[in-house]
């Protein structure tokens, strides 16, 4: 791809870097974005450089927040005894949407995957671990997409809170094998979660 300009060509290659964004659609974008009036891009750019630099994490549940302990975590009608096991954000709003689960969540992180060279270590499993084991949680459930690494981690953390007194389940499988929850439409995946199993059932199948 030929440029006529340096900053064109620049512009371009960072907005390429963003996933599922081709030379050719960020070629796209950055031209939309030379034609707005300047204000504009101002605001796009001071949105970023913001987010980057003041986002935090839940100390509590490690989802994405603007203060120290996010709203869900803080809202006191919350049910603390049922906690909701997710990859990230994205499936923390996907089940928000349904309006069918009123505990807490814990993000995870991510999923785990040697190839990728993703371990335990890696997410906050022990910080699971740890909550299960200092405080009242009467259920964990796991709620990772339907893949080979998501049905990995599940395992794992299955393993991890084992010993301990807690309720441990998984969804149902109205999802597809090999589906992520965020693309999942908001029926059934409530469905899953008011229809969820004990996890020992899922490893039979």
């Amino acid at each position: 791809m030929n440029f006529s300009s340096k900053l064109l060509e620049n512009a371009v290659n960072e907005m390429s870097q963003l996933p599922g964004i081709g030379k050719r659609t960020a070629l796209r974008l950055v031209l939309h974005l030379l034609k707005q009036p300047k204000e504009q891009t101002g605001y796009l750019a001071t949105a970023i450089q913001n987010f980057r630099n003041d986002i935090k994490l839940c100390k509590t549940c490690h989802n994405i927040s603007d203060i120290e302990t996010c709203e869900i975590c803080a809202n006191p009608n919350r049910n603390t005894e049922i906690i909701c096991v997710v990859e990230d954000i994205r499936d923390v709003m996907a089940i928000e949407n349904t309006i069918q689960f009123k505990g807490l969540y814990h993000v995870l992180g991510g999923k785990i995957s040697p190839i990728e060279g993703v371990g335990p270590h890696n997410l906050t499993i022990e910080s699971l671990v740890r909550k299960v084991k200092e405080s009242r949680v009467k259920e964990i459930i796991f709620a990772l997409s339907s893949t080979m690494e998501g049905d990995t981690t599940n395992f794992y953390i299955y393993r991890q809170l084992q010993e301990f007194n807690v309720k441990l389940s998984t969804i149902a499988r109205g999802i597809s094998v090999g589906d992520e929850l965020e693309y999942t439409d908001e029926v059934t995946l409530g469905r899953s979660i008011i229809n969820r199993v004990p996890f020992e059932n899922s490893l039979l199948r």
